[in-house]
């Protein structure tokens, strides 16, 4: 025994199959589906499939200071990104703090050294037009006036702990405009900035971004303005932010950090301000926090294996699928036709044996009619040979009487 006889794919000959209309329309349809379904299953596997799933967040010691070096600080420290636009307070009024350090007492700085700082400048066509704003919705068309404005940008690194970033109206800047607007009295020789009024502190956010960005979701932090609508200007927008730490992972990509922001805002008016006694100035305070939960988000694609085994069994199970429902098909039209065809023969045969007899007698007759026929004929020819001879004779004996009587005469 060799090879071939373990053969388990054995070929038909090919003058023994038989090919028909029926079974290329079943392959045709067979092919059509197979196809149909391949794709159907490429759509599938290209398809991302997003999965999310909650955890406790890692523990992670903070480092506080600067002091550090540079290794001590990975993974404790976060970037925070600020862009915010004051349009009708102009940069020597402005004062910005992150966890009570401010940079009027002059500890920002000792914190937080370039380039991790912030910058103050005059802002551009474009943000002054998108944060100068009117109480009721209507843009400031002149942009002249953006030389009173100011544009805070930069950078910090803060650590993965709770903390506060205030950007407001500086102290000094403060106690100038109350000092007129209470007692007349200006106790600064430097120009009025703001000529004799209350700040106005309306201002708006462009981007504050905590770590890297989540790609899938959008920052609430960005693209929100805070008008101060009360007449005076003077408010202050408290924005509380809770923070999800967020590992983002796509397919074929490494895993990425990142933060989730859920944030509620409201406008503290100057009344409760004084009322509760607070030592907190008109402006902007954000409050950020980090949630114990995180949040892992994975875009996965189905297995490279599994997809191509699909593909096989696609393929293989319609053709099988469709030669087992031809074949039950094919065989009941059989065994139907087999029960059919011996009563169909019988009645046949029962008519041969009728029409063999009805043959036979035909012929029977035919022959017998045949034989009086010719029978007949002859009688016929003897008779006329009959009638010849007799007139031959009754003409011959005429004509010797007519002969004889000439001669006679």
């Amino acid at each position: 025994m060799g090879i071939r006889s373990y053969d388990a794919f054995a070929k038909p000959v090919d003058g023994i199959r038989e090919r028909s209309v029926a079974g290329g329309a079943i392959t045709l349809v067979a092919a059509l589906a197979a196809g149909l379904l391949l794709l159907s299953q490429t759509i599938l596997y290209l398809r991302v499939e997003t999965r999310h799933s909650m955890h406790l967040a890692d523990s992670v010691p903070s480092a506080l200071f600067n002091n550090a070096n540079a290794r001590q600080l990975v993974g404790h420290r976060i970037p925070l990104r600020v862009h915010v636009t004051f349009p009708h307070l102009h940069c020597s009024a402005l004062d910005y703090s992150h966890d009570g350090n401010s940079l009027s007492s002059g500890k920002f700085e000792h914190y937080h050294k370039p380039p991790f700082t912030f910058t103050k400048r005059k802002p551009t066509v474009d943000e002054y037009k998108k944060a100068a704003v009117g109480g009721f919705g209507r843009e400031v068309a002149s942009t002249q006036k953006r030389s009173e404005g100011c544009t805070l940008t930069g950078t910090l690194h803060a650590p993965r702990v709770g903390g506060t970033l205030s950007v407001s109206v500086s102290p000094d800047a403060w106690r100038r405009a109350t000092s007129l607007l209470s007692f007349g009295v200006d106790p600064s020789r430097d120009p009025d900035p703001f000529h004799g009024k209350l700040p106005n502190v309306t201002h708006f956010v462009h981007d504050i971004t905590f770590g890297a960005p989540f790609p899938p979701g959008d920052n609430p932090l960005q693209n929100a303005a805070h008008v101060m609508d009360n007449g005076s200007g003077v408010a202050l927008a408290n924005v509380a932010v809770k923070l999800v730490p967020t590992t983002y992972k796509r397919t074929f990509h490494a895993a990425r950090e990142t933060y989730q922001a859920s944030v509620s805002r409201h406008i503290v008016q100057p009344e409760t301000l004084a009322a509760q006694r607070s030592t907190l100035l008109p402006g902007l305070l954000l409050t950020y926090d980090f949630t114990p939960l995180a949040v892992r988000h994975v875009e996965s694609r189905e297995n490279w294996f599994v997809f191509l085994s699909s593909l096989v069994g696609i393929v293989g199970g319609v053709f099988v699928t469709v030669g087992l429902v031809t074949g039950c098909l094919v065989n009941s039209a059989q065994a139907l036709l087999g029960l059919v065809y011996p009563l169909y023969n019988s009645v046949d045969d029962k008519n041969n044996d009728q029409y063999n007899d009805t043959q036979y007698d035909k012929r029977a007759n035919a022959e017998e009619e045949e034989g009086v026929f010719a029978r007949a004929i002859c009688v016929r020819s003897l008779c006329l040979a009959i009638i010849e001879i007799a007139s031959r004779i009754t003409l011959g004996n005429r004509d010797i009487e007519v002969t004889q009587k000439r001669r006679d005469q």
